[in-house]
């Protein structure tokens, strides 16, 4: 018999990929609908890279409070709330006005904390060392899917246009919308953590939300932890410029043809591609490996490909495509849509590299302090997300390459500094590799 908890990280899956499907696509596409809302409405002056970089700052700062919050309320409550703040957020582009974009970023923001968070709790609790990493690469597999089915609908929603009129911004934003509600549903419907003897009991943390906050700091000042605090960073930098600056920069690209804009939507889908497989390959079949030889290589897998995808959309794409529609080429000319997909392939694969070893340390090796500890991932991912959507709108498109290969290089090797530890500790505890 299927064991409960695994039937609780798949629900937990299906609602964020419900849930994501209907945000990553939407913050996939958001430059370039703020862009037409701009055109129809003169009077509308918000800025798609800003709302963003509010989103998660707002998410940083509130992950400060989180593990306060998840020890009164929850993993389970905490991300309801968090989700229908996603839910609302969608629903505020129906009516394009610029105080009520930020003013929902910035709930979106807090609301994101508590998902995000209470996920990490919540997967924690439904895990053991031998399970989590199967768990985290069947959690990150369903959650990747997200990026195919609202992508798809933009890709066919937008195709031969270069423009997107209001009426087909409706259909899209009023099908995401339902979509997020079918997906804040399932969270809602989230059973309880099964003990070792598949009991359902009621998880509730014994820390005070006082001693939560203090516990999150203290954590944040360990060696390990301000090591991997390198790594989140470069996650957070790649997130931000895979799910909103590369997309749109695709679709400024004149030079690409007419259909630019339709490979926004495709440059989503193939990113889910490269997610979902490297979630089944590194999280699920890749468990024997990482038993053997630790979640560095993978790690380093990731690195590599991330830079091999930087290298080529240096070549590929001007570097004035982040800010607008550009005739400007780069050295590959005309810029090839097959080389930009093929891109989008390999940040989505190393991306789950990356992803799928950060939650199988933190549920694995933080397994006690789970809150604190997913908090602490999220703040500094979400420093680097809202730092880089800030630079965005200022800095080139080779620019901001620069940055990422910087980063990655120095996120690769502290994570494996970092694994090298562990390896060499293996506390009974603390050990998830299957011999």
């Amino acid at each position: 018999m299927v064991e409960k908890n695994f039937v609780n990280v798949f629900i937990l899956g299906g609602g964020f990929m419900l849930i994501f499907t209907s945000f990553q696509t939407l913050g996939n596409i958001e430059q370039t609908i703020i862009d037409s809302i701009k055109k129809d409405l003169p009077s509308f002056t918000g800025d798609g890279y800003t709302s963003l970089a509010i989103i998660y700052a707002a998410l940083s700062l509130s992950n400060w409070v989180t593990p306060s919050v998840l020890s009164a309320i929850g993993p389970r409550l905490a991300m309801t709330i968090g989700a229908i703040t996603y839910c609302l957020f969608m629903a505020s582009f129906f009516l394009p006005h610029v105080a009520l974009l930020y003013g929902c970023s910035i709930v979106l923001g807090a609301g994101a904390a508590l998902i995000w968070t209470g996920q990490g709790m919540y997967l924690s609790q439904c895990s053991n060392s031998q399970t989590i990493s199967r768990n985290s690469g069947v959690f990150w597999a369903m959650l990747q899917l997200s990026m195919f089915f609202g992508n798809l609908l933009v890709f066919f929603t937008f195709q031969g246009k270069t423009h997107i009129d209001e009426q087909t911004r409706n259909v899209v934003f009023s099908a995401l919308i339902a979509v997020g509600i079918i997906g804040l549903v399932m969270l809602a419907c989230l059973r309880h953590p099964a003990t070792d003897r598949d009991a359902p009991v009621e998880v509730t943390s014994p820390v005070r939300p006082k001693e939560a906050f203090l516990n999150a700091v203290r954590l944040f000042r360990t060696k390990r932890m301000l090591l991997l605090c390198i790594t989140f960073v470069y996650t957070g930098l790649s997130l931000s410029f895979f799910s909103g600056v590369y997309g749109s920069s695709i679709g400024f690209t004149n030079a690409i043809g007419t259909s630019a804009k339709q490979f926004v939507g495709l440059n989503g889908v193939f990113i889910g591609v490269g997610e979902v497989l490297g979630g089944v390959a590194f999280g699920l079949l890749g468990t024997k490996l990482t038993g053997r030889c630790g979640r560095d290589p993978v790690v380093i897998v990731g690195g590599v490909l991330h830079l091999a995808s930087y290298f080529l959309i240096y070549l590929n794409l001007p570097n004035a495509a982040p800010f607008g529609n550009t005739d400007a080429v780069s050295y590959i000319q005309p810029p090839s849509a097959v080389a930009a997909m093929a891109c989008s392939f390999l940040l989505g694969l190393g991306d789950a590299c990356f992803n799928t070893q950060c939650y199988s340390m933190l549920g694995g090796v933080f397994k006690n302090e789970p809150a604190e500890a997913f908090s602490i991932f999220k703040f500094t991912q979400s420093v680097a997300a809202a730092a880089s959507f800030v630079y965005s709108s200022y800095c080139g498109l080779h620019a901001q390459l620069i940055i990422l290969v910087v980063l990655g290089i120095l996120g690769t090797i502290s994570f494996c500094l970092v694994e090298f530890a562990v390896k060499k500790e293996r506390p009974a505890l603390e050990r998830e590799y299957e011999k």
